[in-house]
């Protein structure tokens, strides 16, 4: 959700931010689960706030939902983007897992600095839906693609995630913006560990014709719909899908 701040054609990058816009979105789809990424707008010292704003604004925006909240660990070289994953349920949310996802020392220019990127994170959660034990998991990986690099080429994040994946025995769903701009490679690494993807036809980022965002999940749960919804609220489209259990 780049911390509310909508799309622009014309100018992306100073887009206005509308909290509004971005819980609209949310309640349009009427969703049982909702995971977002980049919730709140970095402090350019890498601190965080004691009560995340934007968190706590749509906490207050959501009736009816139970939540859950993580900032990545603070980082003073954290550039002024959007940091922190957020969950929202209608069922009661027992977190499990917080995981550092370490990001390498790969140089990259702004504006004129040499700078390293900060780490990542996954978080993840238990819900009871109809005495049926489901895990929730939400990350936003590395986009290893803006540093003129791959996640082919440096695999740590993903393959924390895949080892996270592996070791569920649960009806998993995964989410997240995987930031990987040649997706296939990704779907197989998670498919060869017991997870399909909910669409790969459709692009997900305004910026670049990528599919940067999947809803992975496992063979207890069977995907019958999905759908990627363009939104002006952000520079990302919403993904949407409907699960059943499959047995």
């Amino acid at each position: 959700m780049q911390f509310g701040q909508g799309w622009n054609d014309a100018d992306p990058d100073h887009a206005p931010i509308n909290l509004d816009a971005t819980v609209a979105e949310i309640r349009r789809h009427d969703a049982d689960v909702i995971n977002l990424q980049e919730v709140e707008h970095a402090r350019p010292d890498g601190s965080h706030p004691p009560i995340p704003p934007n968190y706590s604004r749509l906490k207050a925006a959501l009736h009816g939902y139970h939540s859950t909240f993580s900032f990545p660990r603070p980082d003073p070289r954290e550039l002024p983007f959007g940091i922190g994953l957020a969950m929202f349920s209608r069922w009661p949310i027992q977190p499990t897992l917080c995981v550092n996802l370490p990001s390498p020392p790969v140089e990259f220019d702004f504006y004129g600095e040499k700078k390293t990127p900060t780490d990542r994170l996954l978080i993840s959660a238990h819900v009871d839906i109809n005495g049926r034990e489901v895990r929730l998991m939400n990350t936003h990986l590395l986009a290893f693609f803006m540093l003129k690099s791959s996640s082919e080429e440096h695999r740590q994040q993903r393959d924390l995630l895949e080892q996270e994946l592996r070791k569920s025995s649960l009806p998993t769903i995964l989410t997240g913006d995987f930031n990987v701009s040649k997706h296939e490679s990704l779907v197989e690494q998670f498919g060869a560990a017991g997870y399909a993807t909910a669409q790969t036809a459709e692009i997900t980022w305004r910026r670049m014709p990528y599919v940067l965002d999947h809803i992975f999940y496992n063979a207890p749960l069977r995907c019958v719909r999905h759908e990627v919804c363009p939104t002006m609220s952000s520079d990302h489209h919403a993904l949407v899908a409907d699960f059943a259990f499959a047995d």
